[in-house]
């Protein structure tokens, strides 16, 4: 009789605890909030590329790769306030309000496009290689770097271009084997520039003055590494990986220190200094990461985004996270907009 009274008591107790921490767990907030949609005109089809974000003049740019434009709304009332067309297959875009000058990959083409920041006329078009991508911009000197070339362009190797914005000059080209780089990061402290190389699993390591390769890190028990992110202050790099890992670097020593599990097809992941926080936009879902120190990170929840909504950007000066999502069943295609808690 006592020892039934005492199993009644524990499970009593334990049963307790459980709902007691399942109910401080649905009490905590997600990690973003949802707070804003912005619904697409219905010809606006296909897949999305990267945000262009321009805070001075409050706009975002959406690249329609399939629609051969990029929407370009207001980040305040999300209202849309250019459509830029004539772009065979829009890829990255970068803003500098001092010089009034937007600057467009595009892939179709294999250029660098650049417009009037005012009245979004085309003003220079530099030739690249097909599949001009994705960019890094030294704001201190200036320097765009834009990988482009690979398999579109028939070659077994790609290039890193590098121009100069103040003058739109392509100054030089830095060749690296494989037939498809993805995302690339500048450090400001030092010369380095990351680059991932999915056609051989690799992270580039690029010295941007001498525009050598100082090493290649392979990519372990991952695959497809096409999105990075860099805690510079840590010393710590995040990559991506489509096959559903995100995988964290020590960057002074060049080791794979751990792979932590996200949603596979990730397209975008960005550090959030300010927070410590790790998004990873994957199919469906936005994974969530804390880092609490350079080598623990606490996973801190999913959001539901939408089929192969893995598009995204972080103001961290709006505390907003933006998501492109492709059209999909009856809905058409949509950004949405959350508010980072």
């Amino acid at each position: 009789m006592k020892r039934s009274l005492t199993f009644a008591v524990l499970a009593f107790c334990s049963a307790a605890i459980c709902a007691t921490f399942f109910s401080v767990r649905a009490q905590e907030p997600p990690p973003l909030k949802l707070v804003q949609t912005i619904q697409l005109a219905a010809d606006i089809k296909g897949h999305f590329d990267h945000f262009g974000i321009d805070l001075k003049g409050q706009r975002l740019f959406v690249t329609a790769e399939d629609a051969k434009s990029i929407l370009v709304y207001g980040l305040s009332d999300g209202k849309l306030m250019h459509t830029m067309g004539d772009i065979s297959r829009p890829h990255a875009v970068l803003v500098r309000d001092d010089l009034s000058r937007i600057y467009v990959t595009d892939g179709g083409t294999g250029d660098l496009k650049i417009f009037d920041s005012k009245t979004y006329a085309l003003l220079n078009t530099v030739k690249l290689k097909l599949d001009a991508d994705s960019i890094g911009y030294d704001p201190q000197a200036h320097l765009l770097y834009i990988d482009n070339g690979g398999r579109d362009a028939k070659e077994t190797f790609s290039m890193i271009s590098v121009l100069n914005t103040d003058t739109g000059a392509k100054i030089a080209d830095i060749k690296v084997d494989g037939d498809t780089l993805e995302a690339l990061r500048l450090e400001r402290s030092s010369p380095k520039m990351y680059v991932n190389n999915p056609a051989k699993t690799e992270i580039e390591v690029i010295d941007r003055e001498t525009r050598a390769i100082l090493a290649s890190w392979p990519v372990s028990d991952a695959k497809m590494n096409v999105a990075m992110a860099l805690d510079e202050a840590h010393h710590r790099l995040f990559i991506g990986c489509r096959s559903g890992h995100l995988v964290i670097f020590n960057t002074e020593t060049g080791k794979q220190l751990q792979a932590l599990p996200i949603e596979k097809g990730v397209d975008d992941v960005v550090f959030d200094a300010a927070t410590g926080r790790i998004y990873a936009s994957c199919d469906d879902f936005i994974n969530v990461y804390r880092e609490t120190d350079a080598d623990h990170f606490q996973f801190i929840g999913k959001v539901a985004s939408g089929p192969l909504g893995r598009t995204s950007s972080l103001v961290p000066e709006l505390h907003r996270f933006f998501v492109a999502v492709p059209p999909h069943d009856v809905l058409p295609a949509e950004v949405l907009i959350y508010e980072a808690n």
